[in-house]
C-alpha cells in the first residue's frame, strides 16, 4: 500500500488465499486446492482494482500534459455518436467510440515535449519520432483491459484513406470504420475552434475543407453523410455538432 501510494503508475497487489481445518484426517490436498483457488479469487479481484489505477493514471496523464481536453473529448464523442448512429451502429460499437475518443492520443505520452511542443514545423526525424505515437498507444492499450478493445483502433487513426497515412499505409475499406469516423470528427472540431497555429474557421469552411479531402484523407461515403448530418443540424450545440470558435483544441 505505501509503494502503491508513492509511485501509482506501477501498482503492486498480493493475493492470498487460505483454508482451514481442525479435522485431524482432513484431504491436504483438497485444503490446498481451496486455498488457490481462494487465492486466485483474491487476485481477480485485486488485478480489476489495479486495472482501475492504471486507467486513471493514464486519465491523468493525459490531462497534465493536456492531450484530453474534457470540452474537445465531449465534442468528438458527440460528432461520432451522431454520425455512428445514423449509421445504425450497435451501442457497443459507440461505447468504443467515446474511449476511443479519449484515448486515441495515448501514445504521446512517449513523444519528447520539444517535439510535442515544438513551435515551428518538425524535421523529417522529429516527424518519424512524433508518428511512432500511434503504435506506441496502441501497445499501451493492448496492456489495459479497460481499452484493449480499441488497441487497433488507437494503431490505425492516423490511417488516410488514400494509403498515405501511419503507420501501416491502409487504404479504403482496410481502415477500420471507427478509425474513419474519428478523422472527420477530429478535423471538424479542430476547425471550427481555436488551436495552436490558427484561430477557428466558420462551420460553412469547416465542411468544405472536409469535402475538397473526401477521397483523399476521408471516406468519401462517410464524407457526405457527416456533412449531411452537420448541415442539417446547423452545427448547433446539443446536437452533437458545436457552433465553434468557442472552445479550444488541444492535443
Amino acid at each position: 500500500e505505501e509503494n502503491n501510494r508513492l509511485d501509482p503508475t506501477t501498482p503492486i497487489s498480493l493475493s492470498i488465499g487460505y483454508s482451514v481445518s481442525k479435522e485431524n484426517s482432513s484431504d491436504m490436498d483438497t485444503l490446498f486446492r481451496e486455498a488457490d483457488h481462494r487465492m486466485y479469487r483474491d487476485k481477480v479481484q485485486r488485478q480489476q482494482s489495479a486495472h482501475k489505477v492504471i486507467v486513471q493514471t493514464l486519465t491523468r496523464a493525459l490531462k497534465f500534459q493536456d492531450y484530453i481536453n474534457e470540452d474537445h473529448c465531449d465534442r468528438l464523442q458527440g460528432l461520432m455518436d451522431s454520425l455512428a448512429s445514423s449509421l445504425g451502429l450497435s451501442e457497443e460499437f459507440i461505447k468504443n467510440l467515446h474511449l476511443l475518443a479519449r484515448y486515441h492520443d495515448v501514445g504521446k505520452l512517449a513523444v519528447p515535449d520539444r517535439i510535442l511542443f515544438k513551435p515551428g514545423p518538425l524535421n523529417s526525424l522529429e516527424r518519424r519520432e512524433m508518428q511512432q505515437h500511434s503504435e506506441v498507444g496502441g501497445r499501451i492499450a493492448q496492456s489495459v483491459p479497460e481499452i484493449a478493445d480499441i488497441s487497433d483502433w488507437i494503431l490505425k487513426h492516423h490511417e488516410r484513406w488514400d494509403g498515405s497515412g501511419y503507420p501501416m499505409g491502409l487504404a479504403g475499406d482496410d481502415i477500420p470504420l471507427a478509425c474513419r469516423i474519428l478523422a472527420l470528427a477530429e478535423t471538424y472540431d479542430a476547425l471550427i475552434n481555436d488551436r495552436p497555429g490558427g484561430g477557428a474557421v466558420s462551420r460553412e469552411e469547416a465542411l468544405e475543407h472536409i469535402r475538397v479531402h473526401a477521397g483523399t484523407q476521408f471516406d468519401p461515403v462517410l464524407t457526405e453523410k457527416f456533412i449531411a448530418l452537420v448541415e442539417g443540424r446547423g452545427g448547433g450545440e446539443g446536437n452533437g455538432f458545436p457552433a465553434g470558435g468557442a472552445g479550444s483544441k488541444t492535443g
